[in-house]
């Protein structure tokens, strides 16, 4: 396809009907596989409308490149037709002065609003608004308000909410379109609004603001200052985004790494490295203690070398158990299902489900050692300390995450590899403190 757009850029009278049978994100896509003066001709031939919604597809730094390489007016319509919280992280994301350059091509009214939204802090709700709403005034009338709509309603990055400001910057309501709609020329906007809005604050982190939007099933939330003072809004397409990060990050974290910031195929093998080296040491040093726990029952492993058979199957599942546990707690933790104060009713839970998991291992505990032939008091131990060792892992998977939550730690990356280091340890005490006392040894 890629070719194509090539063949469509050369003859200029079939440019626009190729570009019509393709989305945006799909002409991006091509875009990238252009050389680099074809990129620029896209550019400079396709609707500023269009070439704006491509264009925000593309990573930061190929964005300034073509911009800087445009005529001013090409690169001047490109910026004025991009929505704002895309032109902020254009902005965030270059140079300095790469920065200073595009902000000449900026309105002076529009610059001070950029300027503004790049003050607040990366993964915050004024990180992620866009100024590119419809305000109103409550005084207006229906049909005032249709004009109004009429006239700045192709710039605005959504149409359905119409957000009413008083004279001191604050929403004083919302209206939506239907509404507007529906109703008599001759009505007020202040006796259709709805004045109790549903806002999220400009400090309010990311992950929040997602759950509180996909809650309420909104396409889009207003963003304000903590006296009510209107930022923006956020739009659900951005925290489609949002919890597309979020997730991975929580992924990543699980398995004992920092999440990395850039798509894998972006990370040096160096970066890759700083990420994951940190935990891998600690957890190293921490699974040391593994060992002097079997230097201590030495003799007792001594006694029966048949226990050594099992150790790998008893702390491995204990490890598997407390993993599940605390993967499953975590996610429910960020989607606000759980919290620290059902500490009790998650113990609860967890304790009633280790006890049946702790059942089935230990029977199929019994299963393998009979199998393995070590005789019924060995593969009694075995069941035994399956079961005690699923139990106890699920108990300390269920109280660990609610913890570090508490403690102001992200348990995503600390519970899973941490559990998994405890069992091992305290599994083994657990093994040979049953065997000492089922087998009679000293």
């Amino acid at each position: 396809m890629t070719q194509e757009l090539k063949i469509a850029l050369m003859k200029n009278k079939e440019f626009d009907e190729y570009i019509e049978k393709y989305q945006p994100y799909d002409l991006a896509e091509m875009v990238i596989d252009l050389e680099y003066d074809d990129q620029i001709s896209f550019f400079t031939i396709a609707p500023s409308t269009l070439g704006a919604e491509i264009i925000e597809y593309l990573e930061p730094e190929l964005q300034y490149r073509i911009m800087d390489h445009l005529s001013e007016d090409n690169a001047v319509e490109l910026l004025d037709h991009m929505s704002s919280d895309r032109v902020v992280d254009l902005l965030l994301a270059i140079h300095p002065h790469q920065t200073k350059r595009l902000m000449k091509y900026i309105p002076a009214d529009y610059r001070e609003k950029i300027k503004t939204l790049m003050t607040y802090e990366a993964d915050t709700a004024g990180s992620l608004a866009t100024v590119d709403y419809i305000g109103a005034r409550k005084t207006w009338s229906i049909d005032y308000a249709l004009r109004h709509i009429r006239k700045v309603g192709h710039d605005a990055e959504l149409v359905s909410y119409i957000y009413v400001i008083d004279t001191h910057g604050k929403l004083a309501g919302v209206v939506s379109l239907k509404e507007i709609i529906l109703e008599k020329p001759e009505t007020k906007l202040e006796g259709i609004l709805t004045e109790e809005v549903i806002s999220v604050t400009v400090d309010m982190h990311q992950e929040e603001v997602a759950e509180i939007l996909a809650k309420y099933d909104f396409v889009a939330i207003p963003v304000v200052t903590h006296d009510s003072r209107m930022i923006g809004i956020i739009t659900v397409d951005d925290l489609i985004d949002v919890i597309h990060e979020e997730a991975t990050e929580d992924i990543q974290k699980l398995g004992g790494s920092q999440p990395l910031e850039e798509p894998y195929f972006k990370n040096s093998v160096w970066s890759v490295f700083k990420k994951r080296i940190g935990w891998l040491l600690i957890l190293f040093v921490a699974e040391a203690y593994t060992g002097n726990v079997l230097r201590h029952y030495e003799d007792t492993l001594n006694e029966v070398i048949a226990l050594s058979f099992f150790i790998p199957l008893l702390i491995g599942t204990g490890g598997n158990s407390g993993t599940q546990t605390v993967t499953t707690l975590v996610r429910a933790m960020a989607v606000g299902e759980v919290e620290f104060k059902d500490v009790f009713k998650v113990l609860r839970k967890e304790l009633s489900t280790g006890i049946l998991l702790g059942a089935v291992m230990g029977l199929v505990a019994f299963i393998r050692a009979q199998i393995l032939g070590v005789g019924f008091d060995i593969g009694s131990v075995v069941a035994i300390t399956a079961i005690c060792i699923v139990i106890w892992a699920s108990i300390v998977a269920a109280v660990m995450p609610l913890i570090l939550h508490k403690l102001k730690i992200d348990p995503a990356v600390v519970s899973g590899p941490f559990i998994s280091t405890l069992v091992d340890g305290t599994g083994l005490i657990i093994y040979f403190t049953m065997a000492k006392l089922l087998l009679n040894l000293a």
